[in-house]
C-alpha cells in the first residue's frame, strides 16, 4: 500500500510540474514565425491567388505577440504561412479550360 502511495504523489507530482512548465516558445520565436507567414502571404498574393482569411490569421498571431501569448501566436502563425503554402500550389495546378 505504501509503495502504491508513493507511486501515486510521484505520478501527480510530475504531471503538475509538467503542466507548470510554462510557454514552449519565445518572443523572438513568434516574430520569426509571423515574418515568414507574412512572406509566404506576399508570394501567394503576388500569384494572384492569397486565400481570404490569411492575413486575418497574421493579425490574430500579432495580437497574441502583443499579449505575450507566444505559444498562440506561433501557432497562428504556422497556420497562416501553411495556407499561403497550398495558395502557392493551388496556383500552380492547371486549370480546366475546356468548354463542355
Amino acid at each position: 500500500m505504501r509503495k502504491l502511495m508513493i507511486t501515486l504523489v510521484a505520478a501527480i507530482a510530475l504531471t503538475l510540474t509538467a503542466c507548470a512548465a510554462g510557454p514552449k516558445h519565445t518572443a523572438n520565436d513568434a516574430k520569426a514565425a509571423i515574418a515568414a507567414a507574412e512572406h509566404e502571404t506576399n508570394r501567394a498574393a503576388k500569384r494572384q491567388f492569397e486565400w481570404r482569411d490569411t492575413r486575418k490569421i497574421i493579425k490574430k498571431a500579432k495580437k497574441a505577440l502583443k499579449a505575450g501569448d507566444y505559444d498562440k501566436a506561433v501557432k497562428l502563425a504556422g497556420k497562416a504561412k501553411a495556407q499561403s503554402t497550398m495558395a502557392i500550389k493551388q496556383s500552380m495546378q492547371p486549370v480546366n479550360t475546356g468548354h463542355m
